[in-house]
Order: structure tokens, then C-alpha cells, then sequence
């Protein structure tokens, strides 16, 4: 038996007024993910936990089976593993996003406008000639970058960027605040010498390193995945999975579908028992307001991975697949919520009672914890 895991990131949503009241899950063209629905089984799962914050690092470590509650120590120090960093117990990570905020103090990109990797690498840098010592900064994925300061550093308030989106910024608070506030107030000045959207740092996400048992050691099967974000990827690392990197995988619109779904089947093909597949455009999409590239990134789901990925997978002999997002990420609102996710599971030799894979779809199923789904796939 093969697995797979299918994450479109923040793929949930609520009534949008520019699709007549209808979500993107149910206006997009998707005639493979309804077909696998029509014979599978359609639910509702938790994924954030009660009082957890609504965020990818506490979804994506639900769906992977590990149970937030107990592993979850920070957002900052997931991402921080997939850059290679140890933390040491007198060290915090922090989330460091590059980003524009307004002369009047609006957050008009909490995105920095997706800066080059390499470009940013290179604004990462001079951050740390001339603001390290007693932090230092490291370089990740477009905005997307890890600061690493002393634990005392760690008592502190921070909003997520993405929650104050074209909104007055609210600087950190806490006896750590002060510190944290004046190195972002300092970034600003090295972050205008570049030819970059972005104008400054922002600060958040902090943690010390987790403890996590191997994706074997938990699930008793070898997995791996694939993912162009950080945060996913230090899941990944974390747990012992084998994280393999595919040429034109972004966490944009622009990624590498194809590449993605050719990684898991080579990955399952080798030998792995499961793979997970995380895109992360929907999500950016819903940030974003965007609704037209919110469906575009539902239907190349479709199009580009899921009908290819049902054909390879029937290749091999049989499967089961589970499909979730890790939030929801509505377009209305531009920022993740709690609220329970629809989730679909096929089995490709015995048929569930089938359904429709939309939020309207799962919302008479009884909600399971997320990070049951997991046992529930492998049972």
C-alpha cells in the first residue's frame, strides 16, 4: 500500500461575493478531485486546536500526525531546522519576514512583494554584517528568513505580518518588545540600499527547538515530502522525512506543479511508504484578496497533480490518499482562522460512501482532531 498526502495550503474559504456566494472549493473546475470525492469519503477535521494560533506550523504538524499541543513550541524554530540550525536550549528563533510598511505605518505588504530568493539572500546578509552579534540572521526563501537571538529574547508579543494586512502595524510588546522593536526600526536603513519592494524586517514566531519522535518512530512507515516553504520543510526535517527539492518549486503561484507530483511518485516508486505534497499558492492567494488565482491554484491542483497522480499511483499496485488544507485562509477576510477544514480520503480498492469535497459539502460530518487523520490514513 502506497500514501499520499495532499496539502493545498489555506484551500478553505467562505462565501465570496464575486463568485455569487459560492466558495472557491465549489466554483473551481476540478473534475478529478470530484471524481476521488464521489468515491471516497468527505469530512471535517480541527487542525488548529482549541486557543492555538491559527497558523501553517500548528496545521501542518496536525496533519502530519503529531498532536500540537504537545510538540509545538514556536512557529520560527520548525523553519529554522529546515535551514539546518541547531538551536542551542539559551536560544530562540524567530520568524524574520521581509516586508513594506506605509511612511503612515500600514502594512501594504507583509510579502516585502516576493523578493528574489538570491536578491534577498543578499539583504539577509548585510542584515547580519551590520546588526548581528548579539542575534545574527539567516537566509530562507523570498520574505521568508530566521532571526536567532537569546532565549531571554523570547518573552515577547508579536503580530503575524499576514494578520495586519493594509492595517496599522502593532509593534512587539513584552519585556523583550524594546529590543525586537529597535531592530526592526534599525533594518530599515539596510533594507532601503536594495532595489527591493520590501523596506524593513519584521520579527515574530518565536520558539525554542521542538522534540519530536521520527515520522517512522510515530507512524511506523517511511515517508517523505515535498514543499517549496520553509515551515513545512522543518516539519519534514524534524521528524527524520526524506525532503527532496524539485528545480521551480516556489511557495508562489508560479510553482512547479508537475514537479512536485513527479517527486512523490519517484519518491514512492524508490520506496517510501508515504509522501506528502504541500503547495502553498492558495494560501498566498487568500492573503492576497485574489480570487481569480485562487481558483487558477485549485484547478492546477487538479489539472497539473492530482489527474497525473491518480495515474501513477494506480501504476504501482494500491493506495489510499488524504487531501486537506492545513487552514483556512478565506479571501474576504486575507488571514487564516480556526474554524474546521474539509478533508478527503480515498482508498483505490474498496469505496467510501462518496461526497463533495467542499466546506458546505463537510459541514454536517462530525469533527475530528487533525491529528487523527494520520492514523486514520494508515489504519
Amino acid at each position: 500500500m502506497k500514501y499520499v498526502v495532499c496539502i493545498p495550503d489555506g484551500c478553505a474559504d467562505l462565501p465570496v461575493p464575486e463568485l455569487d456566494g459560492a466558495t472557491p472549493l465549489e466554483a473551481a473546475h476540478t473534475p478529478v478531485l470530484d471524481a476521488l470525492a464521489a468515491r471516497g469519503q468527505v469530512g471535517l477535521a480541527e487542525v488548529i486546536p482549541p486557543g492555538m494560533p491559527a497558523g501553517s506550523d500548528v496545521g501542518n504538524m496536525s496533519i502530519f500526525g503529531y498532536d500540537p499541543a504537545c510538540y509545538h513550541t514556536g512557529r520560527s524554530p520548525i523553519e529554522a531546522a529546515a535551514l539546518g540550525l541547531s538551536l542551542t536550549p539559551d536560544e530562540v528563533a524567530y520568524r524574520c519576514n521581509l516586508v513594506t510598511v506605509t511612511d503612515d505605518g500600514i502594512m501594504a505588504d507583509f510579502s516585502g512583494g516576493h523578493p528574489d530568493s538570491n536578491r534577498a539572500a543578499e539583504v539577509i546578509a548585510a542584515l547580519d554584517d551590520e546588526l548581528g552579534g548579539e542575534v545574527s540572521f539567516h537566509a530562507g526563501v523570498q520574505y521568508r528568513h530566521t532571526m536567532i537571538a537569546p532565549a531571554e529574547w523570547a518573552d515577547a508579543v508579536c503580530t503575524p505580518p499576514h494578520e495586519l494586512s493594509d492595517q496599522p502595524v502593532v509593534g512587539p510588546q513584552g519585556p523583550a518588545g524594546p529590543k525586537l522593536a529597535a531592530l526592526e526600526e534599525a533594518s530599515q536603513a539596510v533594507v532601503s540600499r536594495f532595489d527591493l519592494k520590501a523596506n524593513r524586517i519584521w520579527l515574530w514566531g518565536q520558539g525554542s527547538q521542538p522534540e519530536m519522535p521520527s515520522f517512522r518512530e510515530m507512524h511506523g512507515v517511511t515517508a517523505g515530502m515535498v514543499s517549496a516553504v520553509d515551515l513545512v520543510r522543518g516539519i519534514g526535517t524534524l521528524t527524520g522525512m526524506t525532503v527532496a527539492d524539485v528545480p521551480g518549486a516556489t511557495a508562489w503561484y508560479d510553482t512547479n506543479y508537475e514537479g512536485k507530483r513527479d517527486a512523490a511518485l519517484d519518491g514512492l516508486a524508490a520506496g517510501a511508504d508515504l509522501y506528502v505534497i504541500h503547495v502553498e499558492a492558495s494560501d498566498e492567494a487568500g492573503h492576497e484578496g485574489n480570487v481569480a488565482e485562487k481558483l487558477r491554484c485549485l484547478e492546477n491542483w487538479d489539472r497539473r497533480i492530482l489527474a497525473g497522480l491518480v495515474e501513477g499511483l494506480d501504476k504501482m499496485g494500491p493506495w489510499r490518499l488524504l487531501l486537506l488544507p492545513d487552514h483556512a485562509t478565506p479571501l474576504t477576510l486575507r488571514g487564516h482562522t480556526d474554524d474546521p477544514v474539509p478533508y478527503l480520503m480515498v482508498d483505490s480498492e474498496i469505496n467510501g460512501p462518496g461526497g463533495v469535497y467542499t466546506e458546505q459539502g463537510a459541514a454536517s460530518a462530525e469533527v475530528v482532531p487533525g491529528h487523527h487523520l494520520m492514523a486514520k490514513l494508515l489504519e
